[in-house]
């Protein structure tokens, strides 16, 4: 998301929109990504990722207050393409753990 924030920053003038349209398939692909042992992580990650990626994007000036004064702003102005893109990767880590338990329970086949 660090790439993408730079991406959007460079190419789109700090495009929220453009960013938000990245995170999206970005945490979709990460709960689809993580190793089944680690899907809890996929729905924490996500908003994590978000934030860091919004950094270069926030605008924020006057020092390091200025900094994450600019990136609270960024975050409670876009909440909407957190939550969506961090329920996604929810909804995709649990159908994933489903599976993994449905598999596990079933009882296997002498051939």
């Amino acid at each position: 998301m660090v790439l993408a924030g730079g991406v959007s920053w460079l190419l789109f003038g700090s495009s929220l929109f453009v960013y938000g349209l990245l995170f999206l398939p970005v945490a979709t692909v990460t709960a689809l990504w993580v190793r089944p042992a680690d899907l809890i992580t996929a729905p924490i990650a996500a908003p994590i990722a978000f934030a860091a990626g919004a950094w270069p994007l926030s605008g924020g000036s006057g020092g390091v207050g200025g900094q994450l004064m600019g990136l609270v702003s960024v975050l409670s102005l876009h909440a909407g393409w957190l939550y969506a893109g961090t329920l996604a990767a929810a909804l995709i880590a649990v159908v994933r753990k489903a599976v993994l338990i449905g598999r596990r329970r079933m009882p296997r086949r002498v051939a």
